[in-house]
């Protein structure tokens, strides 16, 4: 089994996908518009160029998107970028920043050499670990959300 993730956008999922393509490493293996769709008939004049079904591969991970009317920015759910390098999350950062709302800064942590969440431009939510966190077995971490925006910690 294999779990993919689904984005709905609001109109800007093909700027999006471009954008992680460039600067994420990723390749967009499918792009299709409601204007290439077989039957058109009911598809409005300004919602031809929007994206009905595209699918990127960020490294092992697929991500799937389309534009739907109306769609709002995640907010329960961040896509979350694992990296190697401290400089690596220091890049992405402020790629994914800009123009975007950050929630916690770019900042050492307890957990993490680096460690972030931001919303970006395009509405999706991000979290940076560089490099996932390694705890002693004899005094594992819980990480868990409750509601989205509040991290609680513990031992266990």
């Amino acid at each position: 089994m294999k779990l993919d993730i689904y984005l709905n956008y609001n109109g800007n999922c093909e700027q999006a996908f471009r954008f992680y393509e460039q600067h994420l490493g990723g390749k967009i293996t499918m792009m299709m518009t409601h204007g290439e769709q077989p039957n058109q008939t009911n598809v409005p004049a300004n919602w031809k160029q929007a994206i009905l079904h595209a699918r990127i591969e960020i490294g092992k991970t697929v991500l799937m998107g389309a534009d739907v009317p109306g769609a709002e920015p995640m907010r329960s759910a961040y896509l979350t970028l694992r990296l190697d390098s401290d400089e690596e999350a220091d890049r992405l950062y402020a790629l994914l920043a800009d123009g975007g709302q950050i929630f916690m800064k770019m900042e050492e942590t307890f957990f993490a050499s680096r460690f972030a969440m931001l919303r970006d431009k395009f509405g999706t939510s991000w979290m940076h670990p560089p490099r996932p966190p390694t705890f002693s077995a004899a005094r594992p971490m819980l990480l868990s959300m409750e509601p989205a925006s509040r991290f609680v910690f513990g031992t266990v």
